[in-house]
């Protein structure tokens, strides 16, 4: 196919696809999802190799946010039968942490529901960064604490912090759809606060919220633009208790052709798969491996995820390796820092030459029976007296 030899050149050289050749991605059949695959995974390849990231979640504060979120267990309104409880103590957060670290992963993301952190919050956060520095020899540890105030990136970052994660999660066409407390741009000046701040910056999507091609293509070359070093891909877990509850939009194959625009728009970066992919890649997760070269492992926030020991299987049978704490992440172009000019185009000429094959009319987006069965409520780890899943 024209279009994904395209791609897979476009993708060696960093160069950005055209609209065009990302929404025909999307629009590709089911008959030639495996041609997909195959060519966003020789790009993944080129830039990764056969490793696979791990990251482990620590949720430090859960429940009872003033925001509302419509895909979120822990919105303003939410009946979700989530738990709740309020700052883990340092130590506390410290020991969740080992455990994921124990499992195998090398970079622990702490996150706290709410707007936003207070002056008290960073240097409450700034305590649990340290103790599980302490405790974890070369563990990274990304925050994820909702927007910024001026100086607060600095501040973690002077705390030992590695990454900030804070999602664009749809385009900023329908986001006023999904959240009305802030706003899209609110999102955006975040995570160019934790750039300024010397911050690696993670940025991602949500999808299966009822979004057009459109909408998914539009975030991720926003994404590119904002040029985070990693791009979680959520897939949305429908809470009942929420607004989006009922939304079951997503199958196997779509999720992946997802992944793969995402890796052809974003070939450098660590594409990571997040939330959702239990539920909706199911027996499809080995494949998405071909597309993404970082997982979360274990549980989730507020949702519980596949065993731990069953990620590490996974990633074994299917031909990768776990990605080993002396190992660097990232290609060397932007492990150094040489790619962050700003316009998330370093390297690619422009994104203009080569438009590839017209896009295909789209396929209705009709998903599969919802499979209730597979969203779980978390009961163990951070929060409970009971062993975390890692």
């Amino acid at each position: 196919m024209d279009l994904l030899n395209t791609l897979v050149d476009k993708g060696l050289r960093r160069e950005l696809p055209t609209r065009d050749e990302a929404l025909a991605v999307l629009a590709t059949s089911d008959d030639d999802l495996l041609d997909v695959v195959a060519a966003a995974g020789k790009v993944r390849r080129h830039w990764f190799g056969r490793r696979v990231k791990l990251n482990y979640l620590v949720n430090l504060k859960s429940g009872l946010c003033p925001e509302d979120c419509s895909y979120c267990s822990q919105r303003l309104g939410s009946t979700a039968g989530i738990l709740k409880y309020t700052w883990l103590k340092p130590d506390q957060a410290s020991d969740a942490a080992a455990a994921g670290v124990a499992g195998g992963a090398k970079r622990v993301c702490l996150v706290a529901s709410g707007r936003g952190p207070t002056d008290r919050d960073v240097d409450r956060v700034s305590e649990t960064i340290k103790a599980i520095k302490d405790d974890n020899e070369g563990v990274e540890v990304c925050a994820c604490l909702g927007l910024l105030s001026d100086g607060q990136a600095e501040r973690l970052r002077e705390a030992g912090a590695d990454a900030y994660n804070h999602n664009l999660n749809t385009s900023e066409a329908t986001y006023g759809e999904i959240t009305t407390t802030h706003t899209y741009e609110d999102r955006v000046d975040t995570v160019q606060k934790a750039h300024a701040a010397g911050l690696s910056a993670c940025s991602g999507l949500i999808a299966g919220m009822g979004e057009t091609d459109e909408d998914l293509v539009d975030v991720v070359f926003s994404l590119r633009e904002l040029d985070p070093d990693s791009v979680p891909v959520n897939f949305l877990i429908p809470f009942e208790g929420t607004p989006l509850g009922k939304e079951w939009n997503l199958t196997p194959q779509r999720c992946l052709r997802i992944l793969a625009m995402t890796r052809f728009v974003c070939p450098d970066v660590e594409v990571r798969i997040a939330g959702g992919r239990e539920v909706h890649l199911r027996t499809m997760q080995p494949l998405a491996l071909h597309l993404a070269n970082s997982i979360f492992l274990g549980d989730y926030l507020t949702s519980e995820g596949q065993a731990g020991k069953a990620d590490l299987e996974m990633i074994a049978d299917a031909g990768f390796e776990v990605e080993g704490t002396g190992q660097v992440t990232l290609p060397e172009h932007r492990a150094a820092g040489g790619c962050h000019d700003g316009g998330g185009v370093c390297g690619s000429g422009g994104g203009a030459c080569g438009s590839g094959e017209e896009p295909q009319a789209a396929e209705a987006h009709t998903g599969a029976e919802p499979r209730t069965d597979l969203v779980a409520v978390r009961r163990r780890g951070a929060g409970t007296d009971l062993a975390p899943n890692a």
